[in-house]
């Protein structure tokens, strides 16, 4: 019993060490769960992939939604067009060190692509499933990184933005009603 609590503690004090230290354990969500926040990098892909994809499925609800997920919609695109050019601007000025992604993750295109072959009552039901799964995701990630992330500048920007998405899960969690 002594040897499996050793092991058990060995392995809960490792866990922290290599969520830090791979792009892999943000993928999987092993950062999340330990409540680890990401590197520079993986926070920098992640929330720009993440508004690539609020963008453009919101850009399609825009023409096949009710109006109420409309109006959702059209601040979706205004807000993270907003972020995404926010980010950008850190990155590009230099004060941050990371590399913007071009293009979404394949999971994302494959949960954008499904929601295209999607019409009516069943696109608008995904779309809005879609928005909380995403924001959830964002207020995790946004959390994380402005309570331990390792760049001041980029530190102060995910906990400024952070509000803005929590309301974001709010209003898509509202559309649900």
């Amino acid at each position: 019993m002594k040897t499996f609590a050793l092991t058990a503690a060995a392995v809960m004090l490792a866990l922290p060490a290599m969520a830090q230290s791979t792009s892999t354990t943000e993928k999987t969500g092993v950062n999340s769960v330990l409540g680890v926040a990401p590197s520079t990098q993986d926070f920098v892909t992640e929330a720009a992939t993440s508004d690539m994809f609020e963008i453009e499925s919101s850009k399609l609800a825009l023409e096949r939604s009710d109006d109420a997920t409309k109006a959702f919609a059209k601040q979706m695109v205004a807000d993270h067009e907003k972020t995404t050019a926010d980010l950008k601007g850190l990155v590009t000025s230099g004060k941050v060190k990371a590399t913007l992604p071009t293009a979404m993750t394949d999971k994302q295109q494959s949960t954008l692509n499904d929601l295209k072959a999607l019409q009516g009552n069943d696109f608008t039901k995904q779309y809005h499933s879609d928005q909380v799964d995403a924001h959830k995701d964002a207020v995790d990630l946004f959390k994380r990184y402005s309570e331990g992330g390792e760049q001041a500048d980029l530190k102060a920007w995910a906990g400024t933005t952070l509000p803005h998405l929590q309301h974001h899960l709010d209003m898509a969690n509202g559309l649900n009603k």
